[in-house]
């Protein structure tokens, strides 16, 4: 089983958990397959239920997008910890794949999906907490949010 303490790691980062969101569609926020565990799409979502709007380059700075990742980041720690009660049941990251509402001629994409990779690894360890990884760039997301964020993770059997 896992010797590293991702809840514990959580607790002692001081950062908190957003409430974990319903699905605004049909389909399913999160979903287990075996030893896998496919999360949705995840905005960033804040303690009070709102989410961080804006596009990067216009009303955001690339320091704002990093941000908002990190808050997706969190947005998808609480959806596990909804689903799976608690952060130990991941035994690593598997894959992020991170869209940023941009402006066209943004190109750091990567530094902003950053912020919720620095979270996983922090929450799972440099090794666990990162898989592979993409980061693109949209003219659009769902409620003008900067960024929006899908993973796969393994399980512990």
């Amino acid at each position: 089983m896992n010797m590293y303490d991702a809840d514990k790691q959580l607790e002692q980062s001081g950062l908190h958990l957003p409430p974990a969101s319903d699905p605004k569609g049909l389909y399913k926020s999160c979903l287990i397959d075996g030893k896998h565990l496919y999360l949705s799409g995840h905005l960033p979502v804040q303690d009070d239920n709102s989410t961080i709007t804006g596009r990067i380059g216009n009303e955001l700075t690339k320091e704002d997008g990093k941000l908002a990742a990190r808050q997706v980041g969190l947005s998808m720690l609480s959806t596990i910890k909804k689903n799976l009660d608690s952060l130990n049941r991941v035994k690593r990251v598997i894959k992020i794949f991170g869209m940023v509402n941009c402006v066209p001629e943004f190109d750091q994409q990567p530094y902003v999906i950053n912020g919720c990779s620095e979270l996983f690894a922090s929450v799972w360890g440099s090794d666990n907490g990162v898989g592979t990884r993409s980061a693109v760039g949209v003219c659009s997301l769902p409620g003008n949010t900067p960024v929006e964020i899908e993973a796969i993770f393994e399980l512990y059997e």
